[in-house]
């Protein structure tokens, strides 16, 4: 993922701690979404029945959902850091 654009924290605009909290959320359900999909069934024997390519076609999809949790995570991850160091730098915010 390419860095994501990210606010300047200023008074007329979204406080640090509220971005930080919001995306600290966002995060954590993504999480909770990865965990969700892990648990979730992905078996070669549901696929057999239509033919040899299914399971391995099913299994790559899988991989690309989990690529793009990844990618939200990081996005959001941006975000947190940066309303976090925000809030570092002015107390304030």
């Amino acid at each position: 993922m390419n860095k994501p654009t990210l606010p300047t924290i200023h008074l007329n605009g979204t406080g640090a701690a509220n971005l930080e909290r919001e995306y600290r959320a966002v995060r954590l359900a993504i999480n909770a979404a990865v965990e969700a999909l892990e648990r979730a069934t992905c078996n070669p024997r549901d696929f057999y029945p239509q033919g040899p390519e299914a399971y391995e076609q099913a299994r790559d999809e899988r991989h690309g959902a989990f690529h793009l949790l990844a990618q939200a995570s990081d996005y959001a991850e941006a975000w947190e850091a940066h309303a976090y160091l925000a809030q570092r730098q002015d107390p304030g915010q």
